[in-house]
């Protein structure tokens, strides 16, 4: 019966009639009368749709891996992806311990800065979490997963920034309490029903351009400039490249993010609505192609070359410009943002370097540069657009960005006044692979200490 009832799911998804389950369809106390019903099938895709988006969402940490480590040196590699591999194991479980409960608190708490439901996920498997009591188009279970994917992704923004010169300790120290308490906070005020989402114009973030993208941002400008630059990136007042190691690696991860935004962005919809799961996909990818082609470009006039890293980063600022409004945006608009987008982050990357803010991977100009323009972009683009609009998108950002600019630097500050977060100068010369983890990725190839 069971598979009957998921074929059937799938086949109302290709025939375009999956919907939301109204608002007043029943809700079912009773499992076993729930499989029995009309809206189960309806249900089911719904909550298909949310797991296959779960499973996306996760692949982007491949993507962050592989993208961190081709735009970084040989010689830290390991350390790159060991990072990108304690990410998510972290950020999910942090998220099962309090942060699940820290972002949506119940409804005690709607309107609020701040609410806790207590510690742990529902421990059983009652009918409530298994029906659309819970929601009308999924489960406890898949919510719960689905939100503690896009937790992790605000600790690997600041894992690239960061590299090659920090603590692996340190970091993990950080992650820990960013992932846990910072990111479900700021989640909270909009997605948990928070005061910014119960503003007179309520503050619109679809799917993260601020709440994750951004979040993610000024952690790691908090961390950068407790951190400084990399030894000889700036010399006698001169900017000097230092090469990532593989840029097929990098590649890669740029096009296995974007295959992972399908899931960030279109499991956003929280259900398998034709319409608007549709939409979603075609404005992210639009704004992910014209980020790509504005970025080249741009390098290509500005840097007098045509620049793949620059290129590669277009197209992830696209995406996390599009992120915010991507429901909201008809297609045209969907490309000017990604191609604004694309511009802006060629010229962000050289105004950093000429403050001397070292970020080997472009994180800064990527997330907190677009996305807060992407968040921006609904009130001047999307359905939304307006005076009223754009200055709640105002109030959002400067709120989010204080508190985790602010939260983050704190606890890199006591990690500093403590344990230290960067590594020795030899250790640095040598390689945070040798330092750090006593490996190298390529024995037989390159030499771990080659830069």
């Amino acid at each position: 019966m069971k598979t009957l009832a998921a074929f059937a799911a799938l086949a109302l998804i290709s025939t375009g009639f999956a919907q939301e389950v109204a608002p007043e369809a029943p809700k079912y106390a009773d499992l076993a009368a729930f499989q029995e019903s009309s809206g189960y099938a309806i249900f089911t895709a719904n909550n298909i749709w949310m797991m296959v988006a779960t499973a996306l969402v996760f692949v982007m940490h491949l993507g962050f891996a592989t993208l961190e480590s081709g735009l970084t040196q040989s010689k830290n590699t390991v350390n790159i992806l060991f990072k990108n591999t304690l990410i998510p194991c972290i950020g999910l479980l942090t998220y099962a311990v309090c942060g699940f409960n820290l972002m949506y608190p119940g409804a005690d708490y709607a309107g609020g800065w701040f609410g806790f439901a207590g510690f742990g996920v529902s421990a059983g498997n009652e009918v409530a979490n298994l029906t659309d009591v819970y929601n009308a188009g999924y489960t406890y279970w898949t919510d719960f997963l689905f939100q503690g994917m896009f937790a992790a992704t605000a600790a690997t923004i600041v894992s690239g920034a960061v590299a090659e010169r920090m603590k692996l300790s340190a970091f993990l120290v950080f992650s820990s309490l960013f992932v846990a308490i910072a990111y479900p906070i700021t989640g909270m005020w909009k997605w948990g029903n928070g005061w910014l989402n119960n503003l007179e114009t309520p503050f619109y973030d679809f799917a993260g351009s601020t709440l994750v993208h951004s979040v993610g941002g000024w952690g790691a400008l908090a961390g950068v400039l407790l951190l400084g630059p990399r030894l000889g990136k700036y010399s006698n007042g001169k900017v000097r490249p230092i090469l990532g190691h593989s840029m097929p690696l990098a590649t890669i991860g740029v096009f296995l993010l974007w295959l992972g935004w399908f899931g960030f962005n279109g499991g956003s919809v929280l259900s398998a609505n034709p319409a608007l799961t549709s939409l979603v996909l075609v404005t992210t990818s639009l704004a992910a192609a014209a980020g790509g082609l504005g970025a080249a470009l741009t390098s290509w006039v500005v840097l007098k070359k045509p620049d793949l890293s620059m290129a590669l980063n277009g197209i992830l600022a696209g995406l996390v410009g599009i992120t915010a409004g991507a429901d909201q945006m008809a297609a045209m608009s969907a490309i000017i943002i990604g191609l604004i987008s694309g511009v802006l982050v060629v010229f962000s990357v050289i105004f950093f370097d000429k403050l001397k803010i070292d970020d080997p991977v472009g994180a800064l100009s990527v997330h907190l540069v677009c996305g807060i323009f992407g968040t921006l972009a609904v009130g001047i683009f999307g359905n939304l657009a307006g005076g009223a609009q754009l200055m709640s998108q105002l109030t959002g950002i400067v709120a989010i960005g204080v508190f985790t600019f602010v939260f983050a630097y704190v606890v890199f500050l006591v990690l500093k006044l403590t344990m230290g977060i960067r590594v020795s100068a030899e250790e640095e010369i040598e390689g945070l692979d040798l330092g750090e983890h006593g490996n190298e990725a390529y024995p037989d190839f390159t030499p771990a200490h080659k830069s």
